[in-house]
């Protein structure tokens, strides 16, 4: 329903047409005069959209917030103040990536109402002044006289007052299967296009209040916070207060010692604690996780495109993975947006072909009418249409409700032919009681099953008397992949329900033939008038949840239906082709354009398909399974990782006074540890049959316990080599006789570590059991794990320890890997319960 332009008391788009023109104060023989379009236009404004876009500088700004981001730009500002220049730099770098993924995002998400904008009319014929002239579609106002004929895009919405009749396609708009006949009366939308006919309509609203406006409306206000999103916050609030707590047990420790016990306090003890606290906040935060989603995200996206399936919002690929409710669209998606010919009713006719042959008689090709050329499709003998040559063909129109056509053949015989609706051809025929009983019922039995009905009759004296040949059937069949697919989609956790403008019975009969759910229910019977789409009632809410489907639907309730469910807690994917489609296509967690969208469709979608039906969609869910796995393994593993080097510089400091790792080292760490995971998208992964979505109680309390572990891990090492230094004898063969050498023997062993942990995390139950992991990602992590050993053994950018020392450590690390396994077995059998 479009809402009226503001101060106007009468619903204009149901009022009769005498009283819309007395209220628009409009004479429709000479229009309006100019003085009176200039204060029209002051009071309503232009007839375009408008839309308020955030600035290049404030987006920036935003992309600088958040949990994570705001860790890293404090560590990146101590970095600066106490002169560690390379640790600046690093940061500063990492942070400046993931600031431009974000700002690239943005800018493909705020493309959807420029799309919008270019459906829009850009000229309209309009009586002003006794005159038609042509005008920029823009300078419209309410109650304007225009010209609404063949080709064009209708400028506003208007009511029609005079012309024979008008076919208009407003599929894009409504998503009905077909062009809809309008006559005098009715109304026309904003941004539908014109098929066929002239009629002259008076505009009743424009710009903003169209009902075009008020999909562009909700477009500017559809969109949801991402789920990965909401659990990077998470993730960044859990490390931060850990690093809070940690800190300020380090800072008290630190100060005490300096004031109470060694009475040193001075500006030197302040900047050595701040150098610590610095050395925390780097410790505290996963500076490449944003990177490392990003990344991994984007090669998963490259590897969709080949699936047929282009990404066009990378945060979509992890809302796939959680979809548990899928709302299609019907005709197009579900169905092969194609009239097809069903069983024929017989009358008079001897047989199926002769009534379809008399059907093509009374039909044109060239006219590219969807029955007719359902029709001519379905003659299988057209050399004998070519026997006759026509001499006057009758269109269609929403008065005689037929087409007829005037032919002969060469032997000089004349046949009169028409086809149109049931009760017209019945008038025309007059047949007898028992045949019109036949029809009538053949009729009713077909509307009940969402078929169309088209009667055929045939004159041999020139349009004297009419027989009936019969009734034809006609319904847009389903695709053949289509059932398939729906239940495919239900075998892997996922509700499928249809939303389409068509007719109840249509969507309840395509239902039915594709084995979905046949609780399907007309809008109109579910949503007032008016009504809040952003602010449903519970009662609605609930109705929504349980149906199956829903029909006749406009675009606010399209959005309203998505935005109930996801109330209800439920991650929804939506599919779509119109412009009416684009308000719920951006406001889904995974909005999906399918093959053939409009621009308007594809710019609000977050996935776009190029192959034709849903059968794509079902493949990219389950490849987004996989890169979800992936990514919450990669979570595990980074969060615990954090946490053993937070805790290991704090207890090694209260301990044993003792820094056991350097800034620089820590982000080195992160560098290594990270950058080869990123080919944790390529990695071989059991994708389940049930939706995956971010379950932060449990990566929390897993990546804890790890930690923990980790750390326990850590500790041991480090108290063993503290104790090598002062007892040098008793390990000799360690060669290790300097604290730098014990940094460098904890950077080894917890690069190392992290690398047999993240193959723990990854596994389902062993980590020597499949799925194996992918030979790149193998290679990956090899390639750091040898520069890491090379960097030791041969004293890059850390101090030098022996080849001895080096497989001690992979040693004891891999021990702890099958320790670390038996955990995370035990912490996921508690926590599955």
């Amino acid at each position: 329903m479009v809402e009226k332009n503001k101060d106007q008391s009468l619903n204009l788009e149901k009022a009769s047409l005498d009283q819309v023109i007395k209220e628009l104060h409009v004479d429709t023989k000479v229009g309006l005069p100019t003085a009176e379009v200039q204060s029209r236009f002051e009071k309503y404004g232009a007839n375009e959209l408008t839309t308020k876009e955030k600035s290049f500088a404030s987006q920036i700004l935003h992309a600088f917030m958040g949990p994570i981001s705001y860790m890293i730009e404090l560590a990146a500002i101590v970095s600066a103040i106490i002169g560690h220049w390379d640790d600046f730099i690093i940061i500063l770098i990492l942070l400046l990536f993931n600031v431009t993924i974000e700002l690239w995002q943005n800018r493909k998400a705020s493309s959807a109402l420029a799309a919008l904008k270019k459906g829009l009319a850009p000229q309209a014929t309009v009586l002003r002044n006794g005159k038609f002239q042509d005008i920029p579609a823009r300078e419209l106002v309410p109650g304007d006289v225009i010209k609404v004929r063949l080709g064009m895009v209708v400028p506003a919405d208007v009511r029609l007052i005079s012309g024979d009749y008008a076919s208009i396609d407003q599929a894009a708009l409504t998503g009905e299967s077909l062009p809809v006949t309008k006559k005098v009366g009715d109304e026309a939308y904003s941004g539908s296009v014109v098929k066929q006919g002239e009629m002259l309509g008076v505009v009743i609203a424009t710009g903003a209040n169209t009902f075009f406006g008020r999909t562009a409306k909700l477009v500017a206000s559809a969109g949801t916070v991402g789920h990965a999103q909401k659990a990077m916050f998470q993730i960044g609030n859990f490390l931060i207060v850990v690093a809070v707590i940690l800190a300020t047990i380090m800072v008290a420790f630190q100060v005490y010692q300096d004031i109470a016990i060694t009475k040193t306090w001075g500006l030197n003890s302040a900047l050595n604690i701040l150098e610590f606290v610095l050395v925390l906040l780097v410790a505290s935060i996963p500076v490449a996780m944003p990177t490392v989603f990003s990344v991994t995200l984007a090669l998963g996206a490259v590897h969709l495109s080949k699936q047929k399936a282009i990404v066009s919002k990378l945060a979509s690929i992890e809302e796939m993975a959680g979809i548990d409710i899928l709302c299609s669209d019907k005709t197009g998606t579900l169905t092969k947006n194609k009239l097809t010919l069903g069983k024929t009713t017989l009358v008079d006719a001897k047989d199926e072909q002769e009534c379809i042959s008399a059907a093509a008689l009374a039909s044109k090709s060239e006219n590219h009418d969807a029955i007719d050329d359902a029709v001519i499709a379905a003659v299988k003998d057209k050399d004998a249409l070519k026997e006759w040559q026509l001499d006057k063909f009758i269109p269609f129109d929403p008065v005689s409700k037929r087409t007829e056509a005037h032919s002969h053949n060469q032997k000089g015989d004349v046949l009169y032919t028409a086809k149109g609706a049931p009760q017209v051809i019945t008038a025309l025929a007059k047949p007898s009681a028992d045949e019109a009983a036949k029809i009538n019922q053949t009729v009713s039995d077909l509307a009940n099953r969402g078929y169309r009905a088209l009667g055929v009759a045939k004159s041999t004296d020139q349009g004297k008397t009419w027989s009936i040949l019969g009734v034809l059937s006609m319904f847009d069949p389903p695709r053949d992949d289509s059932k398939e697919t729906i239940k495919n989609a239900i075998d892997n956790g996922i509700h499928v329900k249809m939303i389409t403008g068509d007719d109840t019975a249509i969507a309840i009969e395509t239902a039915r033939q594709l084995g979905m759910g046949t609780k399907i229910l007309n809008s109109a019977d579910v949503f007032p008038e008016k009504f809040d789409p952003d602010h449903v009632p519970e009662k609605i809410v609930n109705t929504i949840e349980d149906a199956d489907g829903f029909a006749r639907v406009f675009p606010e309730h399209k959005y309203a239906i998505v935005k109930a469910l996801q109330k209800k807690g439920h991650i929804v994917a939506m599919t779509g082709d119109g412009v009416n489609d684009a308000p719920a296509l951006k406001q889904a967690d995974c909005g999906t354009a399918v093959q053939g969208a409009t621009e308007a469709a594809r710019s609000a979608a977050a996935l776009i398909l190029t192959a034709p039906g849903l059968s794509v969609i079902t493949t990219a869910i389950k490849e987004a399974r996989k890169i979800f796995k992936r990514i919450t393994a990669y979570t595990i593993y980074r969060v615990a990782l954090t946490m053993t080097i937070m805790f290991l510089v704090v207890l090694s400091s209260i301990i044993f006074k003792f820094q056991p790792l350097t800034a620089i080292a820590i982000v080195m760490m992160s560098l290594l540890d990270d950058l080869p995971i990123m080919s944790i998208a390529y990695d071989n992964t059991a994708v389940g049959n049930r939706p995956m979505r971010w379950q932060m109680s449990h990566v929390l309390t897993t990546a804890t316990i790890l930690g923990v572990f980790s750390v326990i891990q850590s500790m041991l090492m480090l108290s063993v080599g503290h104790g090598l230094i002062d007892t040098h004898d008793t390990f000799g063969w360690l060669n290790m006789t300097s604290q730098s050498q014990l940094q460098t023997i904890m950077f080894l062993q917890i690069v190392s570590a992290g690398c047999l942990m993240l193959f723990v995390c990854r596994a389902e139950k062993w980590v020597f059991e499949r799925p194996f992991p992918a030979k790149i990602l193998l290679l990956a992590t090899c390639s750091t794990q040898i520069l890491t050993i090379l960097m030791c053994c041969f004293g890059w950018l850390v101090p030098a320890i022996s080849i001895e020392t080096i497989a001690f450590v992979w040693i004891y690390n891999v021990v702890w890997m099958f320790i670390m396994n038996i955990i995370k077995l035990a912490v996921d059998k508690h926590l599955n319960k």
